[in-house]
C-alpha cells in the first residue's frame, strides 16, 4: 500500500506529459489545416468569377465569399477545430474515467456491498470497473481492509486513514480529468474577440472604400462589409459551441466527482458504524 501512491503518481506525470504534447500538436494541426482549407479550398480559384481570386466569388458560392473575408478567417477556423477536437478528447478521456458499466449503478453495487460487509466483492466489482472512480473507490476499500486488520489504531484514526487515502487518490485521479478544459474555456473568449477583430479589420476596409474620392468603389465596400459580417458569425460560432461543450464536460466531471464523494462518504460511514 504504501508503494502505490508513488507508482500512481509516476503514471500520473506521464499521463501529463502525454497530455500536454497532445495540446500542443493539436493547437498547431488546427492552425495548419485551417489556413489550408481556406488557402487551397475556399481560395480555389474555380470559387471565383474568370478563376481569378482577385475577382468577386461566383454567383452563389460561400467559399469564394469566405476567402475574401480576410486572413483573419484561417484564424478563425484553426480555432473552430480546435473546440471540436478538445471537446472529442476530453469526452474520451471522461468515458475511460467513467469506467466499463454505469458509474451510478456501479455506485449503488458497492454501497449494497459495503453495508452487507463483503469488502473484498466491492474490491473486485471496482476491479470489473475500471476508471478513475473505481479506482479511488478501491484505494477507500484497501485501506478498509488495511485499518481493520490493525488492531493498534483506534476508530477515530482508522476513519481519517481512510479519509486521507480517498482525498489523495481523488486528488491524482481529478487533474486528468480536467487536462485541457482550459484550452476550451479560453476558446470561448478567443473566438468572439478574434472575430470581432475581422469585424473591425472589414469594415476599416468598408470605410476607406467610402473615403475615396468620387464614387464609392461598390466592390472594395463589398467585401469589407462581407468580410466584417463572416469573422463575426465564425467567431460567434466558435464560442458559441465552445461554451456549450464546456459546460456538457463540465457537468461530466461533476457528475464523476460526485459518485466518488458519495461511495467514499459510504465507506467511512460503514467503517464507523462498525467499529464504535
Amino acid at each position: 500500500m504504501a508503494n502505490a501512491p508513488k507508482t500512481t503518481t509516476t503514471a500520473k506525470k506521464e499521463g501529463g506529459n502525454s497530455s500536454n504534447l497532445f495540446a500542443s500538436l493539436a493547437i498547431i494541426i488546427c492552425f495548419v489545416i485551417g489556413y489550408l482549407v481556406y488557402e487551397f479550398v475556399m481560395g480555389n480559384p474555380s470559387n471565383f468569377i474568370d478563376g481569378n481570386r482577385e475577382n468577386q466569388p461566383v454567383p452563389g458560392n460561400y467559399a469564394g465569399m469566405v476567402y475574401h473575408a480576410g486572413y483573419v478567417v484561417p484564424v478563425l477556423l484553426g480555432l473552430f477545430l480546435m473546440v471540436f477536437v478538445f471537446a472529442i478528447e476530453r469526452f474520451i478521456v471522461i468515458n475511460r474515467a467513467s469506467g466499463t458499466g454505469n458509474v451510478g449503478n456501479f455506485v449503488r453495487k458497492i454501497q449494497s456491498l459495503i453495508n452487507a460487509g463483503n469488502i473484498d466483492s466491492a474490491i473486485a466489482e471496482c476491479d470489473k470497473q475500471k476508471g478513475s472512480v473505481a479506482n479511488v473507490v478501491k484505494s477507500g476499500l484497501l485501506k478498509y481492509k488495511d485499518v481493520s486488520a490493525n488492531t493498534n489504531l483506534d476508530s477515530e484514526k482508522s476513519v481519517i486513514a481512510i479519509q486521507k487515502e480517498i482525498e489523495e487518490t481523488t486528488a491524482l485521479e481529478m487533474p486528468m480529468l480536467e487536462k485541457n478544459m482550459n484550452v476550451l474555456a479560453t476558446l470561448v473568449s478567443i473566438g468572439t474577440l478574434t472575430g470581432l477583430l475581422g469585424t473591425v479589420t472589414g469594415m476599416i476596409k468598408a470605410f476607406s472604400a467610402l473615403a475615396t474620392g468620387g464614387t464609392p468603389d461598390s466592390a472594395k465596400l463589398a467585401n469589407g462589409i462581407s468580410e466584417a459580417l463572416i469573422n463575426t458569425a465564425t467567431g460567434i460560432a466558435t464560442s458559441t459551441f465552445a461554451i456549450v461543450l464546456y459546460n456538457i464536460l463540465t457537468a461530466k466531471i461533476d457528475n464523476l466527482t460526485y459518485s466518488i464523494d458519495e461511495a467514499g462518504f459510504s465507506i467511512v460511514q460503514t467503517y464507523a458504524a462498525n467499529h464504535k
